[in-house]
């Protein structure tokens, strides 16, 4: 069974908006969430998981930089 490949969202040049940081935090949870629902995950969906939790890390940091900002 193949994994679902959870798609980016596109950004804009340069630095994309805090609008566009909360809109990728709140689909990489929602996918969290799903995986999160199965009661075992393969392989490919265990990395999923590890990429997209540090990726929301990441996003969380960056727009607590743009807030500092405003």
């Amino acid at each position: 069974m193949q994994t679902a490949r959870f798609p980016e969202l596109p950004t804009t040049p340069g630095h994309p908006s805090l609008q566009q940081l909360v809109q990728e935090h709140s689909l990489y949870d929602r996918r969290l969430d799903a995986l999160r629902s199965k009661l075992f995950l393969t392989e490919p969906e265990k990395m999923e998981e590890i990429r997209l939790k540090k990726l929301k890390l990441s996003l969380k940091d960056e727009m607590e930089r743009i807030r500092r900002m405003e």
